[in-house]
């Protein structure tokens, strides 16, 4: 089987969703970059229940190229991230509690903390309602995230972009813990805003964060 490794990359990150509250049950979806398009989860499978074959492989069209199983439903914005974002390797999407709280009510979660430079911007944009699985909410995902690694999706979840599937996965924890903070923060009063010239700072200093020197 071609990508058996990358099968398995994916199925370990999709088990972690109910380990760590991300998503429960069927719910949300997560994909992967191949040379001939791209792996997602197939729609209404219990991830425990998983196999590396039953990932359904897909091209730029909308084909299936491999699996017996109907992909995810929200296989169009997947698709449409990756065709604009060659940087994006890995998309994870999910209904996490927090992020998906505040999508309902329809907001950004603004600079609120210098770790949201760390989606990619001075704030994590909500994109605007569209029903799911169409080509409508596709054209409001790629929008909210241009130049970002992450957003919510108004009135459903987040999707998070990584460089592999586990940077992805990584980035939708963050995202869930920023909106969690976030809606403490609110509990309290109006939460004070980092300014464009220091989340500037912070998005510059977050290029190269985490990266070890290589010693010689």
């Amino acid at each position: 089987m071609q990508d058996l490794k990358l099968r398995r990359r994916l199925i370990l990150a999709a088990r972690e969703f109910d380990a760590t509250g991300l998503s429960v049950g069927t719910t949300g979806n997560l994909s992967a970059r191949t040379a001939r398009g791209f792996l997602i989860t197939p729609t209404g499978v219990p991830y425990r229940d998983l196999l590396p074959g039953d990932l359904v492989e897909m091209n730029d069209s909308g084909d299936v190229l491999s699996g017996t199983l109907l992909p995810s439903s929200e296989w169009p914005f997947h698709r449409a991230i990756y065709h604009v974002r060659a940087d994006v390797n890995a998309i994870v999407h999910v209904h996490s509690p927090f992020a998906t709280g505040i999508a309902c009510v329809r907001e950004d979660i603004p600079a609120f903390h210098y770790l949201v430079a760390r989606a990619g911007g001075d704030s994590i944009r909500c994109a605007e309602y569209a029903t799911f699985g169409t080509e409508e909410l596709s054209r409001n995902a790629v929008r909210a995230l241009e130049g970002r690694r992450a957003c919510l999706l108004a009135n459903h979840g987040q999707i998070a972009l990584g460089e592999d599937v586990e940077s992805a996965f990584v980035q939708a924890r963050e995202v869930e813990e920023l909106a969690r903070q976030y809606w403490i923060s609110r509990q309290f009063g109006t939460p004070a805003l980092l300014d464009g010239r220091e989340m500037k700072i912070n998005l510059e200093k977050f290029k190269n964060y985490g990266r070890q020197k290589t010693r010689r």
